[in-house]
């Protein structure tokens, strides 16, 4: 399946809406049609704002969360039905096709972003997706807007509530099956085409025709769009880089924590269960005694009601938190790719001796 904004302007009003409100999650409901293999996506719309009153210390976090759960809440729902109710009056593309997200540095991989998902998968659509639209990678200059469903799989498991360490290995899910990133595709207006293939190019001086640039400093004055640019061999660490590397670290810490809280479960778990196979050799050689003695047995099933067995936790989380070490992964791979290219070609000036050999 492909997901396609059939119009630039889609494209625009996410962008802004999530300029506007970073780094506060912005949110919005997508409307349009679908064809077939393919969910073409003609408008945006924002959620209204939410406003908290500032009664504690915890404004700015109650807010951003409220943001973030906004696709689910009643009122945005109420919302977004007024607003196709009122499309399909004026004989607009009004089918829900899914809802977007602002995203930083690939930051989106949470337990919003599911139960939103998952929300709109159940109770409107299954073929509903969310458009993840990461603010931090594009203001470098490249647009980074990517299409996202959750796997089938992922909906049984989640409505059933059952992320224990049995179900799972019984499945055999992985943290690589939460998400489905679709294609994602953009198309422009016709009139807008045709309007960038009108636009003119402007002719060369005939003072540049006549001569060549005498210097260096000359050629990077020249108005020409192909001249060299030496920007791309700056040898400095890229600032994105640091800031997903600090995420990284703070996404594995988070994993050790994880992981463990399940190894204190498993050793509550082994302390129990020792506790009750002593109390059962126990009470069977009780049992035993009182069958010499021609004495009623006692019963052995009291264990359950004298010992409680330790509630395993939830293994949910430690999944997000993989597919999110996975997310930042991919990123550190891709600003490394140019800036081990340039270390490598000026290794000789960096270490000494590198160079010689």
């Amino acid at each position: 399946m492909t997901v396609s904004l059939m119009i630039e302007q889609v494209v625009m009003k996410i962008i802004k809406h999530c300029s506007q409100t970073f780094p506060t999650t912005a949110t919005g409901f997508l409307v349009g049609m679908d064809k077939a293999a393919t969910l073409e996506i003609t408008n945006a719309y924002p959620f209204p704002n939410v406003d908290i009153p500032a009664a504690d210390g915890h404004h700015d976090s109650n807010a951003a969360n409220m943001a973030a759960a906004g696709p689910r809440s009643k009122a945005n729902a109420n919302y977004q039905t007024e607003m196709i109710k009122k499309l399909r009056e004026v004989n607009v593309d009004a089918n829900n096709n899914g809802w977007y997200t602002s995203a930083n540095l690939g930051n989106f991989v949470n337990i919003n972003m599911i139960e939103n998902q998952y929300f709109y998968q159940k109770e409107l659509n299954e073929r509903t997706v969310a458009i993840v639209h990461d603010v931090s990678r594009s203001s470098q200059g490249s647009l980074s807007m990517r299409a996202f469903r959750l796997s089938p799989t992922f909906m049984s498991a989640y409505k059933e509530g059952k992320f224990t360490t049995e179900s799972l290995q019984k499945s055999n899910f992985r943290f690589q099956d939460i998400l489905l990133e679709l294609p994602l595709q953009i198309h422009n207006s016709h009139l807008l085409t045709s309007f960038l293939h009108s636009l003119p190019t402007p002719a060369p001086s005939a003072e540049a025709q006549a001569s060549h640039p005498p210097t260096l400093a000359s050629l990077s004055q020249t108005p020409n769009p192909l001249s060299p640019n030496f920007n791309s061999l700056n040898l400095s660490i890229d600032p994105f880089l640091t800031q997903t590397t600090d995420l990284l670290l703070e996404s594995i810490e988070t994993h050790h924590t994880e992981l463990n809280n399940h190894q204190f479960y498993q050793r509550q778990l082994a302390r129990e269960q020792a506790k009750i196979t002593a109390w059962q050799q126990k009470r069977k050689s009780e049992n035993a005694s009182r069958a010499l003695a021609k004495q009623s047995p006692l019963p052995e099933d009291e264990w359950q009601r004298l010992f409680k067995l330790p509630q395993e936790p939830g293994r949910l989380e430690t999944l997000l938190n993989s597919r999110q070490v996975e997310q930042y992964a991919r990123q550190v791979d891709g600003f490394t790719a140019g800036v081990t290219g340039k270390m490598f070609a000026v290794r000789g000036n960096l270490l000494p001796g590198a160079g010689e050999g």
